[in-house]
C-alpha cells in the first residue's frame, strides 16, 4: 500500500510576513515548498525538518519574492540538494536580490540573511520532478504577483497544489511589481488548470479553495479601481481613498502595509499620479 506524502505548514512571525513554507513528508525524506524570509523563522523551519527525523531531498520554489526565498541558506544547511525553479524564477532571483538588500537591510537588520542561496536547478513548464517516488510538476506562470511565478502540482492526480501568492487568504495583497493584469489573466488559467477538488496550499494563510478565485480577482479589480479613480492632485487625500476602499472590500490589517506599499507604484504605472506629484 502506498502511503500519501504528509503536508506540514510552517507559518513564519507575524515580522516575517505571516508567510508559509511547506514540508512533504515521503516515506523516507522530505521536499521544502518555499522558504521563509527571517533567518530566525527559517532556522525553525530547519529545526522542523530535522525533527522529522528524514534527510531533506530538495526545494522548490513557487515565486520569486524574498519571502520565498530568503532563508534558503538556513533551510538548505549543509545539504547538497537541489533548490529547484523555472528558468524565470532562477534568472529574477538573481537579477533583483542586490536591490532585495538595499530594502531589506535596512527593515530587517541581521535577519536578512548576508549570505543568500539561489535556485540552482531548472526545471520547464510542465516538467514534473520525482523525488522518493513522489511527483511534483510546476506550472511556469511567469508575471503574476511576483515577476515570476512558479505553483506546484503534487502526484499524478494533483489535488494538492502548493499555488505561492496567487490567492492570499483574506489578507491584503502586494500589487507593487505591477502584474495586475498577468495575475487576473492566470487567475483564470488556473481556474481552468487546476482540479476543482484541489486543495490549495498558498503562501499566506490558507488552504484555500475554488471559491477563493473569486474573492482575490474581486480584491486585483477592486484595488485597481480605486487607485485609478483616486484624485492624485492631492496624494495624501488619495492614498486615504485607496486605504479606506480596500479596508472596506477587506475589513481587516492583514498585512495592510503590503497593500500600502503598492499604491504609489500602481499609481505611476497607471498614468494617473506623475512622479513629481508623488513626490510633493
Amino acid at each position: 500500500m502506498v502511503t500519501a506524502p504528509l503536508i506540514h505548514c510552517c507559518t513564519s512571525s507575524p515580522e516575517g510576513a505571516l508567510v508559509n513554507a511547506y514540508l512533504v513528508e515521503t516515506p523516507r525524506g522530505v521536499v521544502a515548498v518555499d522558504s521563509l524570509l527571517t533567518v530566525s523563522d527559517s532556522r525553525r523551519l530547519r529545526a522542523k525538518v530535522e525533527a522529522l527525523g528524514k534527510p531533506l531531498l530538495a526545494v522548490l520554489l513557487t515565486q520569486s519574492h524574498p519571502d520565498h526565498y530568503g532563508g534558503l541558506t538556513q533551510l538548505v544547511g549543509v545539504d547538497d540538494v537541489p533548490v529547484i525553479a523555472p528558468q524565470g524564477v532562477h534568472d529574477v532571483i538573481r537579477r533583483d536580490d542586490p536591490v532585495k538588500e538595499t530594502i531589506l537591510r535596512p527593515m530587517f537588520g541581521d535577519e536578512w540573511v548576508h549570505e543568500r542561496t539561489f535556485p540552482d536547478t531548472v526545471v520547464q513548464d510542465g516538467e514534473s520532478v520525482s523525488l522518493d517516488g513522489v511527483t511534483f510538476t510546476v506550472i511556469d506562470l511567469g508575471p503574476s504577483e511576483s515577476p515570476h511565478d512558479s505553483p506546484w502540482l503534487l502526484g499524478d492526480g494533483e489535488h494538492t497544489v502548493f499555488l505561492g501568492d496567487q490567492i492570499y487568504d483574506h489578507m491584503h495583497c502586494y500589487l507593487a511589481d505591477g502584474f495586475y493584469t498577468e495575475w487576473l489573466a492566470n487567475i483564470e488559467v488556473l481556474r481552468e488548470r487546476v482540479p476543482s477538488e484541489a486543495v490549495l496550499h498558498i503562501g499566506h494563510g490558507g488552504p484555500a479553495g475554488r471559491g477563493d478565485w473569486d474573492w482575490q480577482r474581486g480584491y486585483l479589480e477592486t484595488f485597481v479601481e480605486a487607485v485609478a479613480g483616486a484624485d492624485w492632485t492631492l496624494p495624501e487625500v488619495a492614498r486615504a481613498s485607496v486605504v479606506h476602499a480596500m479596508t472596506t472590500y477587506l475589513p481587516n490589517n492583514r498585512l495592510q502595509f503590503l497593500m500600502e506599499l503598492s499604491i504609489e507604484p500602481v499609481a505611476t504605472q497607471l498614468g494617473v499620479a506623475p512622479a513629481e506629484v508623488l513626490n510633493r
